[in-house]
């Protein structure tokens, strides 16, 4: 059963293309071809795809909400946390990404950031995500092949 008011369902995924500023160890900063992305699909959360298009790209999918929070304080804990303004770039928020092989600190334009949000929130105004959910479809995945 799904419910998509305003038929979002229809609208496609939100694509921000932006530039980052990767800092990996003790490395000089360099810039990334990225994307935001986002879609009703999966209404909770966002991709931040790292690399050029054409080539192999890394992609982080967390919490829309994480990235909304980390305007304003420091969010998150974890594989992914987000800062907002950092001291030497102040038009800037940080995201720290963790893995067990290590992690980047990455810096993003904080009004690209904002108007991407504004966007996805304008497709799915926050708390009401539940909404476009497709419980058939999740119930459908989770029973596949368990007859």
């Amino acid at each position: 059963m799904r419910h998509d008011p305003a038929g979002a369902a229809d609208e496609g995924p939100i694509v921000c293309k932006t530039s980052v500023r990767v800092t990996v160890a003790d490395e000089l900063p360099i810039p990334v071809p990225a994307e935001l992305r986002y879609s009703a699909a999966d209404p909770y959360a966002v991709c931040l795809a790292l690399g050029a298009p054409s080539a192999l790209c890394v992609e982080w999918v967390f919490a829309r909400s994480l990235l909304a929070q980390g305007l304003r304080r420091p969010s998150g804990s974890g594989d992914v946390v987000v800062y907002p303004r950092h001291q030497g770039r102040p038009g800037s928020i940080r995201v720290l990404l963790r893995t067990r092989a290590g992690s980047a600190l990455l810096d993003l334009a904080s009004a690209s950031v904002t108007a991407f949000l504004h966007r996805t929130e304008v497709l799915v105004p926050p708390g009401t995500e539940h909404r476009h959910i497709d419980l058939d479809r999740v119930v459908e995945q989770l029973t596949a092949g368990s007859e």
